[in-house]
């Protein structure tokens, strides 16, 4: 391995770490009951013991991070590996988006009554962000992306969904952050399922308007 891909490699796996440290650090504190899962009004209302906050530290950075590693080796096309030194920040993304989510659930295990929803808004919009600047950079694969079987279907299908794609994640993640920093208010959950939603959808709806407008003019062409 070179010099620079070990020492990337050196730098995910202190990242991974991270919340494994903070976990440790805070263990004797934590409740023996802790939540996993809260509704839409920021409740918890899903409990186990906190050794589960383990295997759900270990697998929502270590194994991921172990995934992204090797999609590119089990990509058939080896269209990630095309990708060079892109793939390898959007992991950096990946990682640390997932390095903090762990924080923020062993966080919210301290603290189990209060669910602090602005900082959830702000890490998924953060990430909307990031993943929406990278999205014109991300080559067709089966992995990573807005993978329709329209976009799988055509290359150029492919490339104008992700470049609308990623101008809606940006927006998306930026009006996430935005309700992170508004007055709670009823609606603001439902603002927030409605804008991923929508960010979501309209590029697959997209894909597929793209598709059926490259087909049609194919087969006038024929």
């Amino acid at each position: 391995m070179k010099t620079n891909n070990l020492t990337r490699e050196i730098i995910l796996w202190v990242i991974v770490l991270i919340p494994l440290v903070y976990l440790a650090v805070v263990w004797n504190s934590l409740p023996e009951q802790v939540p996993v899962h809260f509704n839409l009004e920021g409740e918890a209302d899903g409990w186990a013991g906190k050794t589960s906050l383990i295997f759900i530290v270990l697998g929502t950075t270590a194994l991921f991070n172990l995934i992204l590693l090797a999609l590119p080796h089990i990509d058939p096309k080896r269209k990630l590996t095309q990708m060079g030194s892109k793939y390898h920040q959007l992991r950096f993304i990946l990682v640390i988006f997932m390095a903090a989510l762990s924080v923020f659930i062993v966080h919210n295990a301290l603290n189990p009554n209060v669910f602090r929803q602005n900082i959830h808004f702000v890490l998924i919009g953060g990430l909307f962000i990031a993943l929406g600047n990278y999205f014109q950079a991300v080559k067709p694969n089966y992995f990573i992306g807005i993978r329709t079987p329209w976009t799988l279907e055509s290359e150029q299908v492919w490339r104008k969904t992700h470049r609308l794609g990623g101008i809606l994640w940006i927006i998306g993640g930026i009006l996430l952050i935005v309700l992170a920093f508004l007055p709670e208010m009823g609606m603001q959950q439902m603002l927030y399922i409605a804008v991923i939603a929508l960010t979501v959808l309209i590029p697959v709806v997209y894909s597929f308007m793209v598709y059926r407008r490259e087909r049609r003019e194919l087969g006038q062409q024929s």
